[in-house]
């Protein structure tokens, strides 16, 4: 893809943000915003819309492509759903964005962060990382080894999906 993609969720794929993000994406989710809303923010913003629900597809701006949308099947685990997502746009894994906000991190100094960090972390980790929108700080700590593992695996899935017939 040439450009960057960025992504709106709707109501049912908070988890699948959270996991785009994870996975070096742009992804807006609120639980509370209507499905007509949703449409005009992707078409407002040019942003993909990411669905499980059927009737959002059927809204004229999605219907007559105005809206790029992707149906997201239900009954997918977050990782499945994040595999589909990658496979069906041929994506890669990035480096990861802010999992709360959506800002970008960027790579800061130890010293820089050591008043917001455990000691214990301070002690084992080397690399940390700061989002430049709401200032929350993130290591590889031993939960990263998990978010690695699941990244590997809905890029596994993406990988499959991209062999198959449906490409």
């Amino acid at each position: 893809m040439a450009e960057e993609p960025a992504f709106l969720c709707d109501a049912m794929l908070g988890g699948l943000a959270r996991w785009l993000r994870a996975a070096g994406y742009s992804a807006w989710f609120d639980p509370h915003v209507a499905d007509g809303a949703l449409v005009r923010k992707a078409l407002e913003a040019g942003k993909w819309l990411l669905t499980s629900d059927s009737g959002i597809q059927d809204r004229h701006a999605v219907s007559e492509g105005l809206v790029r949308c992707l149906f997201v099947p239900r009954g997918l685990s977050t990782v499945e759903q994040l595999g589909h997502v990658l496979g069906s746009l041929d994506l890669p894994l990035r480096p990861s964005r802010c999992m709360d906000c959506d800002g970008e991190l960027e790579a800061v100094e130890p010293a820089e962060v050591a008043a917001c960090v455990p000691p214990k972390v301070r002690r084992v980790c080397t690399e940390f990382f700061r989002c430049r929108v709401c200032g929350k700080v993130y290591w590889h700590g031993t939960h990263w080894v998990s978010i690695r593992k699941r990244l590997a695996r809905a890029r596994e899935l993406a990988g499959r999906l991209q062999g198959g017939a449906g490409r």
